[in-house]
């Protein structure tokens, strides 16, 4: 049990976000759920989750076990572009959730990569086996996953010290004039929304290249290139620059285009590989529901 006592600042705030806020692991949709659970009580009581704290209020409360998922192996097919003993290189499709999660319990590249190998690193546990890094569910490409726990903590290490290249397509909403850029700016939780990231000044250090491809009407076609992997590093980037992705449904603008999500593909992928420490260099051409896009916006202009 945890004990919390409400500062002067804190009166009149819902308990909910005051938790969330507390807890910045656990989202407030969480806390919502330990509320009406009956893990959270305010000076001996039970409340609901839009309670009003008020100053000096004792605030008290248990995080409830969580039991590990059972994840199940699934004949899904899988665009593997390269594969051996230590590595799988996967072209992962828009649409497809990397790991299972309370919300994505199957369907996931997991579930497909459990009944494709007989052996996936455990260092991420039984819910990620093999997982290095993440592309979101509507954001196609590029992928790297671990067979072995060596290979794993070599992959981890590449990616961490900025020896692994990752480069990734996008269209914008706007005209960018300059040829390239780079935007340097921390990504942390967005104190006003936990389900999103945002650039706060006290976020991890994030750098983000890129380029522009070409230029339509009020689009524009850019390449990015990843210094640092921060969540949803290239959606909170181009947002904050003003020129948010086309499609994106938690960054972009209420009037987009239909893409089916952002339009956003992991082209390119290169790294060293663990065991024989040869450079590996894979790139994949986008999707053709990125295709399509493009010649949607080609005709509008």
């Amino acid at each position: 049990m945890t004990n919390y006592e409400v500062r002067a600042d804190q009166n009149k705030l819902r308990i909910d976000k005051l938790l969330a806020e507390i807890n910045p692991d656990n989202s407030r949709s969480q806390v919502q759920t330990w509320i009406t659970d009956g893990y959270v009580k305010v000076n001996n009581e039970v409340i609901k989750a839009n309670y009003k704290c008020q100053e000096g209020d004792l605030v008290e409360w248990s995080v409830p076990e969580t039991k590990p998922m059972e994840i199940v192996a699934e004949n899904i097919p899988l665009d593997i572009i390269y594969e051996d003993a230590d590595v799988v290189v996967v072209n992962k499709p828009k649409g497809m959730v990397v790991h299972p999660s309370a919300g994505h319990p199957n369907g996931t590249l997991v579930n497909a990569l459990l009944y494709h190998c007989d052996d996936l690193s455990g260092i991420n546990g039984i819910e990620r086996p093999g997982i290095v890094h993440r592309i979101d569910k509507d954001t196609s490409g590029l992928l790297v996953v671990a067979k072995n726990d060596q290979a794993h903590e070599s992959l981890t290490e590449q990616l961490a010290s900025k020896k692994a290249e990752r480069k990734y397509e996008a269209i914008v909403h706007g005209i960018i004039e300059h040829e390239t850029g780079m935007i340097d700016a921390p990504i942390g939780r967005d104190p006003k929304d936990r389900q999103k990231m945002g650039v706060v000044s006290n976020g991890k250090p994030a750098v983000t290249h890129f380029s522009v491809l070409d230029r339509y009407g009020h689009f524009t076609h850019v390449e990015c290139q990843l210094e640092t992997g921060r969540t949803h590093q290239i959606r909170v980037h181009f947002r904050y620059i003003d020129f948010p992705l086309v499609g994106d449904p938690k960054y972009g603008q209420r009037k987009t285009l239909d893409a089916k999500g952002q339009a956003l593909h992991a082209k390119s992928l290169g790294f060293t590989h663990p065991r024989t420490n040869e450079w590996l260099q894979f790139e994949v051409e986008p999707p053709q529901v990125f295709m399509d896009l493009i010649e949607q916006i080609q005709k509008m202009y």
